[in-house]
């Protein structure tokens, strides 16, 4: 049996200013609808990605802006810090993990710039949506074995 992660319901506080927000990172809208007042669901996917985000109202108990550490994956981390940058949105700059092998929470271990010779699965680049929900570019350029 397959168990394909499709969805992630993201904790927002003003639906609208998110999606202007996703939409503004070129994620596709998908669906906006609402039932009644207390209930919306937007749904928007990333480009490339087979999986979505939801957020809107009356679909999470969790505080908005929680979520840390969703991670985007990408080719080439330069090219995408550079075009998330280039929409307005703040980013950090690239970096790896001194301990290499996956990055800590926050900025405890981070070191300036790629991972030494762009090791797969090393380098990092961190932003966050206008409530704080923090994503993390990852850049994977050779899947290890089964992936």
């Amino acid at each position: 049996m397959d168990f394909r992660l499709e969805v992630i319901v993201l904790p927002v506080s003003d639906a609208d200013r998110a999606l202007a927000f996703y939409q503004n990172l070129g994620w596709r809208l998908d669906a906006d609808f609402t039932t009644d007042p207390k209930f919306r669901v937007i749904q928007l996917t990333p480009p490339g990605s087979p999986a979505s985000v939801i957020f809107g109202a009356g679909l999470s108990n969790a505080a908005p802006g929680s979520y840390q550490g969703l991670h985007l994956v990408v080719d080439d981390i330069e090219a995408a810090r550079a075009e998330i940058a280039g929409k307005g949105v703040p980013i950090s700059e690239v970096f790896h993990d001194a301990g290499g092998v996956f990055h800590h929470a926050g900025t405890d271990g981070r070191v300036a710039g790629p991972a030494p010779e762009h090791a797969s699965y090393g380098s990092f680049a961190s932003f966050a949506d206008p409530d704080g929900n923090e994503w993390v570019l990852q850049e994977i350029t050779k899947r290890l074995p089964g992936r």
